[in-house]
C-alpha cells in the first residue's frame, strides 16, 4: 500500500486532511452495530449539539457534501417557478455545475458584487414581477458566509437583508461552507448571525474545517423552521444525500463540536490568513484585492511570476484577466508553511 507524498497547499481548505480528533471519533463510532439512516444514538447526540448552537427549535439534516446541503435547503424553500437571488460569484452559481437549478427547477438571478456580498440596495431592483405569470417569482435570497472572497457579513447587515426578504414574503438561505470561519472573525456565537437575525436555513460546513466528509442543513428561523423542514426528510432522500451509515457523519460533528474544536480550527485558519496577508503586503508587486476577514487572501501579481510560484506551491488563479490569485489557509496551515510561501514569493520576484 503506497502513501501519499506530504505537501501543503494554499489552493483550498478542502485539500487539508481530517483533524485527528475527528479521525478518533470515527474510530470510536466503528463499534458493533447501530441503526441505519440516522436512527442511531450518535446522530441524535450530534443533532442536539448542533441545536445547542442554533436553538432548540432548529431542525438538523446531515448530508454528504456542500452542494447536496445547498440543494436540500433550496428545494425546501422553493417551487420550480421561483427564482433565487445570489451574488454572481456565489458557489451555487459558479461551482455547482447547475445542480441548484437542476434539482429546484428555479432560475438563479445573479447580481455582480465586487466583494461577493449582497446588500438590500443591490437586491431591491430585482424584486419585481410578483404575481405575474410570465416571470419567475423571487422567493429566496442566497448568501454565503464567509463569502467566496473571504469577506464576512455582520449581524446588522444580515438583519437588513432578512427584513427586506420579509417585506416580500421571501426566505433567506446561507451557504455556510465556511460558517465557522465567519463566527471566528465576528467573535460571536453561531446563532447571533443565523437564528437571531432571521436566516431561515443554513448549511453548516464541516469538510473545510476538519471533517473527512459531511455537512449539516439547519433550518434555524424560529418562525419558519417547522414549516420548511417538514418535507426535508423526503427531499434529502430524493436528492441522494441520505447516508445509510449516518453515525459516521454524526460522529465527526461530535468530534468537531467537542471543546469548541470547530472554533479553534477556524480561528487558527483565520490567523494564518492574517499572517500571510501581512507578509504579502511587503511586496510592492503584489496587491491584496479584498479585505482579509476569514481564511482567504486574494491578490494580484504580475502574470510572469504566477507559474514559477505555482511550481513551488499549489494555489489557484481566481481571475486570469486580472492575474488575481486565491490563497486559502486551513486548520493545519502552520506559520512555517506561511513563511516558506513568503520566501518563495521573495525569491521568484527577485529572480
Amino acid at each position: 500500500m503506497t502513501s501519499l507524498a506530504p505537501f501543503k497547499s494554499f489552493a483550498s481548505d478542502n485539500n487539508a486532511g481530517a483533524h485527528p480528533a475527528v479521525m478518533e471519533a470515527l474510530v470510536r463510532a466503528n463499534a458493533a452495530h447501530a441503526l441505519a439512516y440516522g436512527g442511531d444514538d450518535l446522530t441524535k447526540q450530534a443533532t442536539k449539539r448542533i441545536q445547542d448552537h442554533f436553538g432548540d427549535h432548529s431542525r438538523v439534516f446531515f448530508a454528504f457534501n456542500g452542494t447536496g446541503a445547498n440543494v436540500i435547503a433550496l428545494q425546501a424553500m422553493t417551487r420550480p417557478f421561483h427564482s433565487v437571488i445570489c451574488s454572481s460569484s456565489a458557489h451555487i452559481n459558479v461551482d455547482e455545475c447547475g445542480a441548484p437549478e437542476k434539482f429546484t427547477g428555479c432560475k438563479l438571478i445573479d447580481i455582480p458584487s465586487p466583494d461577493a456580498k449582497l446588500t438590500p440596495d443591490v437586491i431591491a431592483p430585482h424584486l419585481h414581477g410578483f404575481g405575474v405569470e410570465h416571470h419567475s417569482q423571487p422567493k429566496v435570497i442566497a448568501l454565503t458566509q464567509s463569502s467566496e472572497y473571504g469577506t464576512v457579513y455582520t449581524p446588522d447587515e444580515l438583519r437588513a437583508i432578512t427584513a427586506l426578504a420579509r417585506e416580500y414574503g421571501m426566505y433567506v438561505f446561507m451557504d455556510g461552507a465556511r460558517l465557522a470561519n465567519a463566527a471566528a472573525a465576528l467573535n460571536v456565537p453561531l446563532r447571533a448571525f443565523t437564528s437571531d437575525v432571521g436566516i431561515d436555513a443554513v448549511s453548516f460546513g464541516g469538510t473545510k474545517n476538519g471533517l473527512m466528509l459531511g455537512e449539516a442543513v439547519v433550518f434555524c428561523n424560529p418562525e419558519t423552521a417547522e414549516e420548511l423542514s417538514s418535507h426535508a426528510l423526503f427531499i434529502r432522500k430524493q436528492s441522494m444525500q441520505l447516508c445509510s451509515k449516518m453515525r459516521f457523519i454524526a460522529a465527526q460533528f461530535l468530534g468537531l463540536l467537542e471543546d469548541d474544536l470547530w472554533l479553534e480550527n477556524a480561528r487558527h485558519a483565520n490567523r494564518m490568513a492574517q499572517i500571510l496577508a501581512e507578509g504579502i503586503r511587503r511586496f510592492p508587486q503584489v496587491q491584496i484585492t479584498q479585505r482579509v476577514e476569514a481564511n482567504a487572501v486574494f491578490a494580484t501579481l504580475p502574470k510572469e511570476y504566477i507559474a514559477p510560484l505555482q511550481e513551488r506551491h499549489y494555489f489557484y488563479v481566481w481571475n486570469e484577466s486580472t492575474n488575481e490569485v486565491r490563497l486559502m489557509t486551513a486548520f493545519d496551515t502552520s506559520e512555517d508553511d506561511v513563511a516558506q510561501f513568503l520566501r518563495s514569493v521573495d525569491e521568484v520576484l527577485r529572480s
